[in-house]
């Protein structure tokens, strides 16, 4: 046996009973599994990568742990922290990707898709925005910030996927892509009343979110990228 598979093995039994605890709305039980999830894809990472791993990686997923768990405590302040969490990750995230991708060289052909993609993310950036402000009393620069860099994190794993379109691209925009559907379904869930098919939706792509980093980092450390 790899390894890496027994912590495959409990991550993916981790993500099934998160499912399953949400569907029978056991809040606190899902909240534990998806505690689970962060240090089951860690462990898978760190042995598939051969056992190594810099101090940003550590961060990121040290930060996803935090996060969760500030779910986990359910305080007033768990919103916050978890966010605070989750904006550095997405920060050091744009390190790792403009560091690995130093340029985008666009082609004609790349021009009017990463248009779209700039115009279809400002587009959920003030559509959920404007959704969370309306339950304030007034503007909160933390959501605002947190918006804008999770939006440049998206339009720079879009455009290198447009202009390269190899397999660590594409995991780096699935990444993405399961990051903003699960903070948009977040808000969702707070915006309108309880739906389990929006907290499904919210749970599974953050936990398909920490694997496609997870995934990221393995490949990116075995291929260079081509400049």
């Amino acid at each position: 046996m790899k390894a890496s598979r027994p912590s495959l093995i409990l991550y993916l039994a981790a993500f099934v009973f998160t499912i399953v605890f949400d569907i029978l709305q056991y809040d606190y039980l899902t909240i534990c599994m998806k505690s689970i999830v962060v240090p089951s894809v860690f462990f898978y990472f760190y042995s598939s990568n051969n056992f190594r791993i810099n101090t940003t990686q550590i961060l990121i997923y040290i930060l996803c742990f935090v996060g969760e768990v500030f779910h986990l405590m359910n305080v007033e302040i768990s919103d916050q922290g978890s966010m605070i969490c989750f904006l550095f990750v997405y920060l050091m995230l744009i390190k790792i990707i403009v560091i690995d991708y130093d340029r985008i060289r666009l082609k004609k052909s790349d021009v009017l898709p990463i248009a779209l993609v700039i115009l279809l993310i400002l587009y959920l950036l003030f559509s959920v925005l404007s959704l969370q402000f309306d339950k304030m009393d007034g503007f909160d620069f933390l959501y605002a910030l947190y918006g804008t860099v999770l939006s440049v994190l998206g339009f720079i794993c879009y455009a290198n996927y447009i202009t390269r379109g190899n397999y660590v691209t594409l995991l780096l925009t699935l990444m993405a892509t399961c990051f903003i559907i699960s903070d948009m379904f977040f808000i969702f869930n707070r915006y309108f009343s309880y739906s389990l098919v929006l907290t499904l939706i919210c749970d599974v792509t953050q936990i398909l979110a920490y694997f496609f980093i997870s995934k990221y980092f393995i490949n990116s450390g075995k291929k260079r990228v081509k400049r």
